[in-house]
C-alpha cells in the first residue's frame, strides 16, 4: 500500500502541491515553536510542498525536509531553495541530529502495524530533549481513498502509539479544524511529544 500512496503523490504532485503550498498553517506554527529553541534543528518528515520547511527556514531555523515522492521532492526544493531528501519513513536513519521532527499530516499513511518501527527510527533520530509534533486525522478508520492508505487515530490510541517508544512523553495533543474551506467539517489530531 506505501507504494500505491507514494504512486499517488507523484502523478498528482502539480495539483497536491497547488493545493497545499500556501495553506495558512500560522496556529499550528505558533503552538509548536513554543517547544523550540532559536537556531533548532527541525526535520520535516514528509514535507509535501515544502510549505512548513519555507516557514521553519524564514523563522532562521536550520531544516532537514525529506519526501517519499519524488516529484514532491523536486516541487519543494524549488520552494524552500535546498535539496529536498528523497526518502521513505522505513529508510530514516539519522542518529540524535535533530532538536524537533515535524509530521504533519505524513504519519497517517503508515500501516497502523508499522507505525512502532517508524517511530522509533523517528526518535533515534531526535536529540535527547527534542520534540516530535505529529498530526493524524481525527477518528477510528483505516480507509483507502484514491489509491492512498489513510489511518486515523483518536485521543485513546495516543498511549499505544508511544508508550511502545523509549524515552516518548506526551506533552500535549488537541484537536483542530482543518484550515481548507472545503474541508472545514474535518478533524485532525495534534500530538506533542517530548524524548
Amino acid at each position: 500500500m506505501e507504494n500505491q500512496t507514494l504512486e499517488y503523490y507523484d502523478k498528482n504532485a502539480i495539483a497536491f502541491f497547488a493545493g497545499t503550498v500556501n495553506i495558512d498553517m500560522s496556529s499550528l506554527y505558533k503552538r509548536v515553536e513554543a517547544y523550540l529553541k532559536p537556531n533548532a534543528h527541525i526535520l520535516d518528515l514528509g514535507c509535501g510542498s515544502g510549505r512548513d520547511s519555507k516557514y521553519f527556514l524564514n523563522r532562521g531555523y536550520h531544516v532537514t525536509a525529506v519526501d517519499g515522492s519524488e516529484q514532491l521532492c523536486q516541487l519543494a526544493s524549488e520552494v524552500i531553495g535546498q535539496e529536498v531528501l528523497h526518502l521513505r519513513f522505513r529508510d530514516l536513519n539519522f542518529h540524535e541530529e535533530f532538536d524537533a521532527v515535524w509530521a504533519c499530516a505524513s504519519l497517517l499513511h503508515v500501516e497502523k502495524g508499522q507505525m512502532t518501527a517508524v517511530l522509533q527510527r523517528i526518535f533515534k533520530s531526535i536529540k535527547p530533549g527534542g520534540i516530535l509534533y505529529a498530526s493524524y486525522k481525527y477518528g477510528d478508520t483505516q480507509r483507502i481513498k484514491d489509491n492512498q492508505l489513510f489511518n486515523d487515530y483518536m485521543e485513546r490510541d495516543l498511549e499505544m502509539l508511544f508508550s511502545g517508544i523509549d524515552g516518548a512523553v506526551v506533552k500535549e495533543w488537541w484537536i483542530s479544524g482543518d484550515v481548507r474551506a472545503e474541508r472545514k467539517n474535518e478533524k485532525w489530531l495534534n500530538v506533542v511529544v517530548r524524548k
